[in-house]
């Protein structure tokens, strides 16, 4: 009997160390191709209906995952506010509306939408307009207390291109991704310039160099665009670089902080609607007694999810996570000094223990991802996976997930690969970082959760590795 228990204790381990040592060797190649060390890739393949690992590799070593952060925070976030979770940004006033004039301040809150488009905002005010209001003999003010906002390094330290859409901070009056669209147009001799949506204040023209050149490589001419502080609150934008002649392109750029832009379109959209206000823009809480002139309300989280993790959108996802953190503000006080980014982790850690895990490893920063710091091991992320596979939201979090060869991010990868329609794969990418994790279903039908991070000064080249053990974890395991 004890001999029998030695055998299947030293057979368990035997098993154990294979799976950590054995790399497939179709993986293997492709590292070895691109001139990534072996232990540059930490990876599990585990069976979701329970049983042995097929692969462990560095499984419960801490990788920064980049945006595969977002499969945590998003099922958190699933699970704590609902998929049902809805934002409500609204327009409130301490006056009164007396033949198409409001004699008071109109009150803009916001409770940190994180998909607040220009176009909504549009029908916000116009629900305003439809009310008779035209003009508004007040104040612009700004509700921005839903966040207590964390204190953010030096705009752009990230990689150093703050005006980049990726690089956009949550704010709780975040209007559509503070981003204007550049629309640019050439003919033989000149340049026009437009921007979309109409901001107050705003004028753009361009010193671009025409050249010779192919249409689809204009991007390639392109330079940071100089942004200036005029007189009177005027903001000039000059484009500079390289643009070929006889083409059409467009670019979103984010030259404004949140409560400028917040401003300055509202103005400019209430413009357009043949409004008028004649006050300051300024800071402030709605006050107690308020009315409610109008309100937009979000899309249902369910939806937004499917924008955070098909398309790895780290400002959406940063806006749930701060969201996450404010929500647990509310119920726990011992979480009332703390930011709204500091609460989220901590109500991400309250959820793991509520589902009986525990991640000592795990630094969620953003939750999003856009960061060097984060932290978890595969075998974490792995585990996941399968919470959000049992969990009563599976439907709506899987959907979530780029479907192999179809569509987000991994519209196309492995177009001919078996996988293409069935797996089900959230990916990540950072300078030194490339990862995948998700779903993925063999050919004898079985589902395996799969990991696989690298964590390389040349991370970049290893795709090719990734999506082979992908595909390797789509061909049938040997019984």
């Amino acid at each position: 009997m004890q001999a029998g228990r030695i055998a299947m204790v030293l057979g368990g381990l035997l098993a154990s160390l294979w799976a950590e040592a054995a790399l497939p060797e179709v993986v293997l190649a492709r590292l070895k191709a691109a001139k990534l060390p072996e232990n540059a890739l930490a990876a599990v393949v585990l069976p979701l209906d329970g049983g042995p690992a097929r692969l462990e590799h560095h499984a419960d070593v801490a990788v920064n995952p980049a945006s595969t952060l977002k499969l945590i925070s998003t099922l958190a976030a699933l699970e704590t506010l609902g998929p049902t979770y809805q934002w409500r940004t609204g327009l409130y006033t301490d006056g009164q509306i007396e033949n198409g004039l409001l004699r008071g301040n109109l009150y803009l809150q916001g409770s940190g939408d994180p998909k607040l488009t220009f176009e909504r905002v549009w029908l916000l005010l116009r629900d305003l307009r439809a009310q008779g209001v035209r003009r508004i003999a007040g104040d612009l003010v700004l509700d921005r207390s839903a966040f207590r906002l964390p204190p953010e390094e030096a705009s752009g330290q990230f990689d150093e291109q703050p005006e980049r859409a990726y690089n956009v901070l949550p704010d709780p009056l975040l209007m559509n991704f503070k981003a204007v669209r550049f629309e640019m147009e050439s003919d033989a001799n000149a340049m026009t310039v437009r921007i979309e949506p109409p901001l107050d204040g705003l004028s753009v023209d361009s010193r671009m160099k025409l050249v010779n050149g192919d249409c689809s490589t204009w991007n390639q001419g392109w330079a940071r665009p100089e942004i200036r502080n005029e007189a009177h609150g005027q903001i000039a934008v000059t484009l500079q670089g390289r643009f070929p002649r006889q083409c059409r392109a467009a670019r979103y750029l984010g030259v404004l902080e949140a409560p400028d832009f917040a401003s300055r379109l509202v103005r400019g959209l209430w413009q357009e609607l043949g409004g008028e206000i004649t006050g300051t823009t300024r800071e402030a809480a709605v006050p107690i007694g308020a009315r409610k002139l109008a309100e937009s309300v979000s899309p249902p989280l369910a939806e937004l999810v499917r924008d955070i993790n098909k398309l790895s959108n780290n400002t959406m996802a940063r806006s749930v996570f701060m969201t996450l953190g404010s929500d647990y503000q509310r119920s726990h006080t011992e979480a009332a000094t703390l930011d709204s980014q500091q609460a989220a982790a901590l109500a991400v850690r309250d959820w793991l223990a509520g589902r009986g895990q525990a991640f000592p490893e795990l630094i969620m920063d953003n939750g999003a991802g856009l960061s060097r710091i984060a932290r978890v091991t595969p075998r974490h992320l792995a585990t996941v996976l399968q919470l959000g596979y049992r969990s009563a939201f599976a439907p709506e979090y899987a959907a979530s997930l780029p479907i192999v060869g179809l569509d987000g991010t991994m519209r196309k990868r492995l177009t001919g690969s078996p996988l293409a329609g069935t797996a089900r794969i959230k990916t990540g990418t950072l300078e030194d970082v490339k990862a995948v994790a998700g779903y993925v279903y063999d050919s004898a039908g079985r589902a395996w959760l799969v990991v696989g991070i690298v964590n390389h000064k040349h991370a970049e080249v290893a795709q090719p590795a990734l999506d082979a053990l992908l595909d390797w974890a789509g061909q049938a395991s040997p019984s």
